[in-house]
C-alpha cells in the first residue's frame, strides 16, 4: 500500500496509525516493526509505504485489507498545523502459499497456515494454538518467547489463514550467505505453536534480501539469482512469473520499453536501467567546487514460483533503492550565439533538480537573477524530457554594458565573462560556474566622400564601404539619379564611384570673385536611404518575458534637450542610464503606465517619452524647437497565436518568509472637511458646495477597519489633468514621489494629524489641501473638467526598505516620515463646479477593498486609483 503527500515545503510530516479510534505515533523503531516505510524525496513530496498486514491493518477475511493515517504537517510560529486523515482499502487475492517480502529497511514472511512447513503439515485452525517461542538459527539455534521477540523489534501475528513474521533488516539475528555466488541476508525462523492435544507446529521462514549490483558510468545492473536455495526445499522447481517494477508499481512492458528498461531471465534475473532514467533522481554533491552527482532509483523484482513435489508456490517481492558512486559530472557550456542577432546565448547545465541559480557576477557588478530579468537578460530553467534534471539558459544583448567590446582588424570582437553562482539545495553548498563568450562581427564602415579639382571640374571619389549600408548621392541639391549620372561622367567600379562635376554645373556655388578668379563650392551628401530621423529617435527592444528598453537620442534640433530629464508617461518612471547625448529606459508592459491594446491576431504594448510638463511648458516658452521632438512614442508587438514552451518545476520553500494572513482587505475612504481642523466633514446632502478660486479643499484619506499601528498610509504621488484618464496630457504635478511639486506656485500644504476621539492610529491618515486652480490655456473657458489622480501606498514600519516611506523632502514638515512598501490603492470622487469667483463641490463617498498577500514583510497590494474630479465652469 503506497499513499503520497507533497509537497511539503518547509512543513514536517507526522504519520499516526489509527486502531480502534484511537492515533498511535508511528515513531521509526514501531514503524520498522509494524511495516510502515516513509521516504521523502528532493522536490519534497513524501511517499509512505505500509505492508498490508502492518499492525494496524483491519483485515476482512485475508481478502480486504484497510489501513487509517492521520497526517499532521507541523508549520511555524506563522503558519498554524494541517491535520488530515486518510483510508485506504487493498484487495489481495489469491495469495500464494508463501509470501516474501524484502523492503530496504524490514522484511517480512506470511505463510499458510495449511502448508506450515516442519514437523505437522496439517491445517490447524488460529483458535486451536497458540504461538509458544520462536527459534532462530543463526546458524546455532537462539531461542526466544514470543514477548522477548516483540521487544527485540519483531513482529509475529496469526490471522484466520496466515502466519506472519516481519523483523528490522539489520536484527542481530540476520547473517550473511553466499547464494549463487552472491551475497544475501537470510534470517532463518522456526515458530512454535502449542497444540491443545499436546503436539507441537514449527515454521520455517527464510528471508533473504537484495542481490548484487555493477555499475558502468552510463547504466546500473541488479543481479538476483534465479535459484534462491535456502527457499526451496524441492529438487523440482518451476519459475512461474518475473514482474519489475520501480517505487513499489509494478510495470508493463510497454511502460519499461519507454523507460529503456531490460529484464533478461537465464542463471540470473537480471536488471539493467540507464543512468538518469525515469523513475530516479540525480543529487548533487559538491567538493572542493567541483559538481558531482550519485543517481537513485528503487526498483522492485516480484518473482513467482512453484515446488512440484509440494505443490506450494512462492512469491517473491524484493524493493532494492540503489545509488550509484559519486561521478565528476562538470556542467557542459554550450555557445549558442548566432552574432547576427547581437544577443549572447548560452546553456549551462545539466544539473539535478536541487541545483539553483543565485546569481551572475561580471567583472564589473554581480546581479540576483531578479536583476537580470530586470535589465533585459532572459533567464531560463529547462527540464529535461524525463524529469530528472535541468539546464539554465541565458541571453545577454552585445548592448549591455557587461559586454566588452574591442576593435580588430576591421571586425568588433564582443566578450562577455560572468561566474555563476549556484547552490546545491538542501544542504545551501554554493559552488560557482565560469563562462567565457566571444562573437565577432564585421564592422559596419560607412561610405565616405573625397574631392579635388583643378580649373574646369570636380573630381568626386565616393567610396562604398560595407555592403550593408544603402545610401542615396546628392551633388549640390540635386539627387544623383541615371540621367544626372549620365551628365556627371559618373563610373562605378564595384568599390567606389567618381563624378566628374563642371564648375558651371547648375548645383555649383559661388562664394567669391576676385580679379583674375572666381572662388566655387560642391556640396556632397551621403544620405542612408531609409528614415533616419525616426531610427534616430528611438531604438526599442522588446523581449519575451514582457521586459521593453527604449533609447532616446538627442538630435542636433533641440540643443536644449537634457536627456536626463526624460521620463515615461508614469513621471516617477525616469531613464535608467543617461548622458548629454542618450536616455536608455527600461520597463514593463505593466509598469510605467505601458498602456496595451488587442488588435488582430496581436496586442499592442505602447508608452511615450517625453520632458515633464512643468519643464516643457518652460521650454516652449523659452525656446523656438519645435515641441514634437519632446514626445516619442515606444511600441511593441506580440504575436497573439505564437506560443513559446517554457519549462519550469516547483521548488518548496524551506525556510522563512511565510504568508502570514493569506488573503484580507484593506478599505480606503476620501472625505472633504469644512476647514483645517479636520473635525466637521461634508456630507452627501449638504453638496453642491461652493468655492472661491484659490480657496483651498481640505482632503482627508483614511485607512478603514485597520488595527496594526505598524501599517501607515502614504501619498506617493496626485497630479491634475483635463480628463478622467490617467495618462491623459496637459498634465500638472501636485505631490511628486511624497513630496510638493517643487515648481507649483501654489504648493499642496501637508496637516500633521494627531491622535483624537475619532483618530486612533494616526499613522492610518494622510491629510492635505490644495487650493483651487485652474490650468493657464483655460483661463478664458472655466468648464473643463478638472481630475486629480493620486498613487498610494502602504507602509510597514517594521522593515526599513522601500523608497516612499524613508524618502527625505527638502521641508520636512511637508511629509510624514514613514517606511512602506510600494503599491496603489483606489479610491474616492470629488466634483467641483468652479466659478470665477466661486466653486460648487460634489461628492460621492465610496468604499475600495484591496486583496492583498503578506508575506513575511513584504506587501502586494492590487493596483487602482484615488481619484478626484474637478469641474470648472465659467460665468
Amino acid at each position: 500500500m503506497r499513499v503520497d503527500v507533497g509537497p511539503l515545503g518547509s512543513s514536517l510530516l507526522e504519520v499516526s496509525a489509527v486502531l480502534n479510534y484511537s492515533a498511535i505515533l508511528l515513531t521509526p523503531s514501531l514503524a520498522l516493526q509494524c511495516g510502515f516505510n516513509v521516504k521523502i524525496d528532493q522536490l519534497g513530496n513524501a511517499m509512505i509505504y505500509a505492508s498490508l498486514q502492518n499492525c494496524f491493518a483491519q483485515n476482512v477475511d485475508d481478502k480486504a485489507f484497510t489501513t487509517t493515517l492521520n497526517l499532521r504537517l507541523y508549520g511555524n510560529r506563522m503558519v498554524g498545523d494541517e491535520q488530515y486523515q486518510v483510508s485506504e482499502t487493498c484487495q489481495y487475492t489469491p495469495w500464494a502459499s508463501r509470501e516474501i517480502v524484502c523492503d530496504h529497511n524490514f522484511m517480512e514472511a506470511s505463510e499458510c497456515s495449511r502448508t506450515l512447513r516442519g514437523d505437522v503439515a496439517v491445517y490447524i485452525s488460529d483458535a486451536g494454538f497458540m504461538m509458544t517461542r520462536l527459534i532462530f538459527f543463526f546458524p546455532e539455534e537462539k531461542i526466544m518467547t514470543v514477548a522477548e521477540a516483540q521487544r527485540s523489534g519483531y513482529w509475529i501475528a496469526s490471522t484466520a489463514s496466515r502466519l506472519v513474521l516481519r523483523s528490522p533488516k539489520t536484527s542481530p539475528e540476520t547473517y550473511p550467505q553466499n547464494v549463487a555466488g552472491m551475497a544475501m541476508t537470510v534470517l532463518r525462523t522456526s515458530i512454535v505453536k502449542y497444540i491443545r492435544v499436546g503436539s507441537f507446529l514449527s515454521a520455517v521462514f527464510c528471508h533473504l534480501c537484495t542481490g548484487s549490483v555493477s555499475f558502468t558510468d552510463d547504466t546500473i545492473q541488479w543481479f538476483l539469482p534465479r535459484h534462491i536455495d535456502p527457499l526451496i526445499s524441492s529438487d523440482h522447481f518451476k519459475l512461474l512469473e518475473v514482474h519489475m517494477g520501480v517505487d513499489g508499481q509494478r510495470l508493463d512492458d510497454a511502460e519499461m520499453a519507454a523507460r529503456q528498461y531490460t529484464l533478461l531471465v537465464d542463471i540470473y534475473i537480471v536488471v539493467e536501467i540507464p543512468v538518469g532514467a525515469v523513475g530516479g533522481h540525480f543529487k548533487s554533491h559538491i567538493q572542493n567546487d567541483q559538481y558531482l552527482t550519485t543517481y537513485t532509483i528503487e526498483p522492485m523484482l516480484e518473482l513467482l514460483w512453484t515446488e512440484e513435489d509440494s505443490h506450494e508456490d512462492t512469491r517473491y517481492k524484493v524493493l532494492f533503492p540503489i545509488t550509484t558512486p559519486l561521478q565528476f559530472r562538470p556542467p557542459q557550456i554550450l555557445d549558442n550565439t548566432v552574432p547576427e542577432e547581437r544577443i549572447f546565448k548560452v546553456l549551462l547545465g545539466p544539473f539535478g533538480l536541487d541545483v539553483v541559480l543565485i546569481n551572475i557576477t561580471f567583472p564589473s557588478e554581480v546581479l540576483s537573477v531578479a536583476d537580470c530579468v530586470a535589465r533585459g537578460f532572459n533567464v531560463l530553467e529547462h527540464m529535461s524530457p524525463n524529469s530528472s534534471s535541468k539546464v539554465f539558459t541565458l541571453e545577454v544583448p552585445f548592448t549591455d554594458h557587461v559586454v566588452l567590446q574591442m576593435k580588430e582588424m576591421g571586425m568588433t570582437v564582443y566578450s562577455l565573462h560572468m561566474t555563476l553562482g549556484l547552490l546545491v539545495l538542501p544542504e545551501f553548498a554554493p559552488f560557482s560556474v565560469t563562462a567565457y563568450l566571444e562573437a565577432k562581427l564585421v564592422d559596419i564602415i560607412p561610405p565616405s566622400v573625397s574631392g579635388d579639382c583643378d580649373h574646369q571640374n570636380f573630381y568626386i571619389l565616393v567610396t562604398y564601404g560595407s555592403h550593408s549600408f544603402n545610401f542615396q548621392t546628392i551633388v549640390g541639391q540635386r539627387l544623383l539619379t541615371a540621367g544626372l549620372a549620365q551628365e556627371y561622367s559618373v563610373t562605378d567600379n564595384g568599390t567606389h564611384i567618381s563624378v566628374v562635376v563642371p564648375f558651371s554645373s547648375p548645383g555649383v556655388s559661388f562664394e567669391a570673385i576676385g580679379t583674375s578668379s572666381i572662388r566655387s563650392r560642391l556640396d556632397v551628401v551621403l544620405r542612408e536611404s531609409r528614415n533616419q530621423l525616426e531610427y534616430q529617435r528611438i531604438l526599442p527592444e522588446c523581449f519575451p518575458n514582457g521586459t521593453m528598453t527604449a533609447l532616446a537620442v538627442k538630435l542636433e534640433s533641440v540643443p536644449s534637450l537634457n536627456p536626463s530629464q526624460l521620463t515615461l508617461r508614469d513621471p516617477t518612471c525616469g531613464p535608467a542610464y543617461s548622458d548629454e547625448q542618450y536616455a536608455y529606459f527600461v520597463f514593463t508592459g505593466s509598469s510605467c503606465g505601458t498602456t496595451r491594446k488587442f488588435l488582430p491576431n496581436m496586442m499592442l504594448y505602447e508608452n511615450e517619452i517625453s520632458l515633464p510638463d512643468e519643464l516643457e511648458m518652460s521650454m516652449q516658452s523659452t525656446s523656438d524647437e519645435p515641441s514634437y521632438f519632446f514626445r516619442l512614442k515606444v511600441y511593441c508587438y506580440y504575436d497573439i497565436n505564437k506560443t513559446h514552451a517554457v519549462a519550469f518545476h516547483t521548488r518548496p520553500r524551506r525556510s522563512e518568509p511565510y504568508a502570514e494572513n493569506a488573503i484580507g482587505e484593506l478599505q480606503v475612504a476620501m472625505r472633504l472637511a469644512l476647514d483645517d481642523s479636520y473635525s466637521v466633514f461634508h456630507s452627501v446632502e449638504d453638496y453642491p458646495i461652493a468655492k472661491y478660486l484659490q480657496q483651498p479643499v481640505y482632503f482627508e484619506v483614511e485607512l478603514m477597519r485597520s488595527t496594526n499601528p505598524q501599517v501607515s498610509l502614504e501619498l506617493e504621488n496626485c497630479w491634475a489633468t483635463h480628463y478622467d484618464d490617467r495618462t491623459s496630457q496637459p498634465r500638472w504635478n501636485l505631490i511628486i514621489n511624497g513630496c510638493v511639486n517643487p515648481v507649483d506656485p501654489h504648493q499642496v500644504i501637508f496637516h500633521p494629524v494627531w491622535p483624537d476621539a475619532r483618530v486612533q492610529y494616526p499613522s492610518h491618515l494622510k491629510r492635505f489641501e490644495v487650493p483651487m486652480f485652474a490650468f493657464a490655456e483655460d483661463k478664458e473657458n472655466l468648464s473643463w473638467e478638472l481630475s486629480v489622480h493620486c498613487d498610494v501606498v502602504i507602509c510597514d514600519a517594521r522593515n526599513p526598505l522601500g523608497r516612499a516611506c524613508n524618502r527625505q523632502c527638502s521641508n520636512l514638515d511637508n511629509r510624514i516620515k514613514g517606511m512602506t512598501f510600494h503599491s496603489d490603492l483606489g479610491g474616492n470622487k470629488c466634483l467641483f463646479n468652479c466659478l470665477t469667483d466661486s466653486c460648487s463641490l460634489q461628492f460621492t463617498p465610496m468604499v475600495f477593498f484591496f486583496f492583498f498577500l503578506v508575506d513575511n514583510l513584504f506587501i502586494l497590494i492590487k493596483v487602482v486609483n484615488i481619484d478626484t474630479w474637478f469641474d470648472m465652469w465659467g460665468r
